[in-house]
């Protein structure tokens, strides 16, 4: 996909550099990039789809797509990270108060969403914490199931039941919340270092101005704010991912040789043929991305059906291109020295992030059948 321009076009790709010198040791210790998102909060970009008026850039989803197809060309957990916090920032954008837009667009807040949970799994639009208004203030219980950045995120847009039992509601969680407290460290298979871990709240207080939107209108915030940017952010995710597995392939292949024949690796048509197949299945998502933002750009018929497919299909080539990568760089993948084996790991981590690429595909089948997609 040609990346749109971004504002910080430097920035960004100074910000790249520091991901790729980051990226090893993320994967290896499973810590959390502190190094690098200290860059992403100082650069702008942590602003960049905040408007001009509380101190952002006034970007577009298109340029925040830009930037994080472009980080998981680097490191998958960089690029995870920086999804979740553009992902909540749109929320927090459109329906949270002067002071939070002021933070995030500053680059003072890195923010994530929380909302799958341990009972309802990866079905994240039926929470079942609750939220109980005690005066001005709302106390929230809950279990949380994986929350990216849950020890590192200053705010936490936060899904509950509503306080009137009916519907969902979001709210405007600070980290520092007494009663809400992290799991221990990720130690996951993939995306090793975006500090994914469960979250719990007992008897956490909050003030009742803290929500985001109406009590009980979280149901239509998620779908209609969260679902779109999430996706098209996801599926630029597993993008980038899978043009970092290809840059790699191809440097693999060039470097490669077979003594014995004096030629390359590149040299054999299979290779050549399988490179190919990754370049066209790169391309294709980077196509139904660019359809799906022009899409959300310009509303119609097909919009939601967009949003549905372009994670899914992302996903899918994801895992496609990145087995691809480990088959053709062979031994070398499977000893870590072709660089391509934490894409491969980092790449099936969309296939189970809610909405999962299963419910996806029910999704997809329900609006194509003329079906409610949560009857």
């Amino acid at each position: 996909m040609e990346s749109p321009q971004v504002e910080a076009e430097p920035a960004l790709e100074a910000l790249a550099a520091l991901a790729a010198q980051h990226a090893v040791e993320t994967d290896r210790s499973g810590r959390f990039p502190a190094a690098v998102i200290a860059g992403f909060r100082a650069s702008g970009l942590a602003g960049l789809i905040s408007d001009a008026e509380h101190g952002g850039k006034g970007g577009s989803l298109r340029q925040a797509c830009a930037v994080v197809e472009r980080l998981g060309q680097e490191c998958g957990s960089t690029a995870m990270i920086v999804a979740m916090h553009y992902s909540a920032a749109a929320v927090i954008e459109a329906f949270g108060p002067a002071e939070a837009r002021r933070s995030v667009a500053g680059g003072d807040a890195l923010v994530t969403l929380a909302f799958s949970e341990a009972g309802s799994r990866s079905h994240f639009w039926a929470p079942v914490s609750t939220a109980r208004r005690e005066g001005g203030t709302i106390v929230l219980d809950a279990n949380k199931g994986w929350v990216t950045s849950a020890s590192h995120a200053d705010l936490y847009v936060w899904s509950s039941g509503a306080t009137t039992g009916e519907g969902t509601s979001l709210w405007l969680v600070p980290r520092l919340t007494d009663g809400i407290a992290a799991a221990a460290a990720f130690d996951g298979m993939g995306l090793r270092g975006n500090d994914s871990a469960p979250l719990r709240a007992e008897g956490a207080r909050i003030p009742a101005e803290n929500a985001l939107g109406e009590d009980g209108g979280g149901a239509e915030i998620m779908l209609g704010t969260v679902l779109p940017v999430f996706s098209a952010l996801n599926a630029a995710a597993s993008l980038g991912l899978m043009r970092g597995s290809l840059a790699r392939t191809i440097a693999h292949a060039g470097a490669t040789r077979f003594e014995h024949l004096d030629q390359s690796l590149r040299r054999l048509p299979t290779i050549r043929a399988y490179i190919a197949r990754m370049q066209v299945k790169a391309d294709m998502t980077a196509a139904l991305l660019r359809d799906t933002l022009d899409a959300l750009e310009h509303p119609g018929e097909a919009t939601m059906l967009r949003v549905l497919e372009v994670k899914a299909a992302a996903a899918e080539s994801a895992t496609e291109v990145t087995d691809t990568a480990m088959r053709v760089c062979g031994g070398a993948a499977f000893r870590k020295e072709a660089g391509v084996d934490r894409f491969f790991r980092d790449a099936r981590a969309s296939t189970v992030m809610a909405p999962t690429t299963d419910q996806l595909y029910d999704f997809i089948g329900r609006a194509l059948c003329g079906l409610d997609l949560f009857e």
